[in-house]
């Protein structure tokens, strides 16, 4: 009893020590990024108008809106068709959502030019004929339906039987919002290195992967990264289903990304050619072969699947070759000038400015500290 005692303190403690330094390092990027957009305003970031319109600012957005969703379609899967051997990771995963939407919000507010004028101009500006008006609607009504079935989840005895009609409408939020984002770059047939009919089943699965990869991750520090003191709910769920999951999610992404490279090596559209130059970079090995391959090894050896250390990895190498993933598809997507003249290279050239990385920053410490919070208060790992 004494020992469960003090490790419960322990953990509150750095739940506490994170949340603090969350907050600290938001202070410290959100200021200086502030600051600097203060005083360049856009010209911090280092997009131009010769095509490159969407940069990093945009990237991470993306990134934290597919994983937010991706831990939803867990949650709300688990409600409908899981039962009981998923309840450890319920709320966690529900509040991650939450968490990692804030931290995405923030960047795009702060990327752009009249971020309070967005909030009243987009709903009311009756676009209709716009995928983007159309994904902005659906995020709304997927915030709304977040909050109202964690609000449920509050009660101690909670029922996953009761919850089934605000999961289902949850979940099907989640795709549309997920689905619709993939519309938005794949229906821009004037960029054929975006342009496919797959790109929003490629999103769900992406957006799958992350949520079942920051799942384990954040399971993982909400007990200080302490194997003992992880539930054993939570390790046979982690230790079975949850790893095999991720495992499938891996390879049906590797096969969506190899099949796109593919497609775009052997292909002659305007546009397509940036895939000589992405398939030979570093960025891309990295993502390939210690991204996604390692982790799937680790995740299909029977000796290293069990492992905390493995389960962790995995997910933490999986959340950054999502990343990677998201940068590559935007950024690589705008690297063909639109159109090309004398005035314009064969391919753009373009990297993060340090504003942007900030941003990077801004989100990571906002949701690190939101999820921390939830942790210390909400009690996301209970089961009752």
């Amino acid at each position: 009893m004494t020992s469960v005692t003090v490790t419960n303190k322990e953990i509150a403690s750095k739940q506490l020590g994170i949340m603090l330094l969350a907050l600290i390092g938001l202070l410290f990027a959100g200021g200086l990024a502030i600051s600097n957009l203060m005083t360049a305003g856009h010209a911090a970031f280092n997009t131009d108008n010769l095509g490159l319109f969407w940069g990093f600012p945009i990237v991470i957005y993306d990134y934290f809106l597919l994983t937010s969703t991706g831990l939803a379609m867990v949650a709300s899967m688990a409600l409908i068709f899981g039962g009981e051997d998923y309840r450890p990771i319920i709320r966690r995963a529900l509040w991650l959502a939450l968490a990692g939407l804030l931290g995405g919000v923030a960047v795009l507010m702060m990327e752009l030019g009249h971020p309070l004028r967005a909030l009243w101009a987009i709903p009311f500006s009756f676009a209709f004929s716009s995928p983007l008006y159309w994904k902005v609607m659906a995020v709304s009504f997927y915030v709304l339906s977040l909050v109202i079935l964690q609000a449920r989840m509050m009660k101690p005895d909670w029922q996953t039987q009761d919850l089934r009609i605000n999961a289902m409408v949850t979940l099907a939020l989640a795709l549309a919002v997920t689905a619709i984002a993939g519309v938005v770059y794949g229906s821009q047939s004037f960029r054929p290195f975006w342009a496919s009919g797959d790109i929003p089943v490629a999103f769900i699965f992406e957006s799958l992967l992350g949520g079942l990869a920051f799942i384990i991750f954040f399971t993982y520090l909400a007990y200080a990264f302490n194997p003992a003191a992880v539930p054993a709910s939570v390790k046979k769920l982690f230790n079975d289903r949850l790893t095999n999951l991720l495992a499938l999610a891996i390879f049906i992404h590797l096969l969506f990304v190899l099949a796109r490279m593919s497609s775009g090596l052997y292909g002659n559209a305007e546009g397509l050619q940036v895939w000589q130059t992405l398939a030979t970079s570093r960025l891309f090995f990295a993502e390939i072969f210690i991204g996604l391959l390692l982790p799937l090894v680790l995740l299909v050896n029977p000796r290293t699947r069990i492992r905390p250390w493995a389960q962790i990895l995995a997910a933490l190498l999986v959340m950054n070759a999502l990343l990677i993933a998201r940068y590559e598809y935007i950024i690589g997507g705008q690297l063909v000038p639109l159109f090309k003249g004398a005035w314009a290279p064969p391919l753009l050239n373009y990297a993060p400015s340090p504003t942007e990385w900030l941003l990077l920053l801004v989100a990571i410490f906002l949701s690190n500290a939101v999820n921390a919070f939830g942790e210390m208060t909400l009690r996301l790992g209970r089961e009752g």
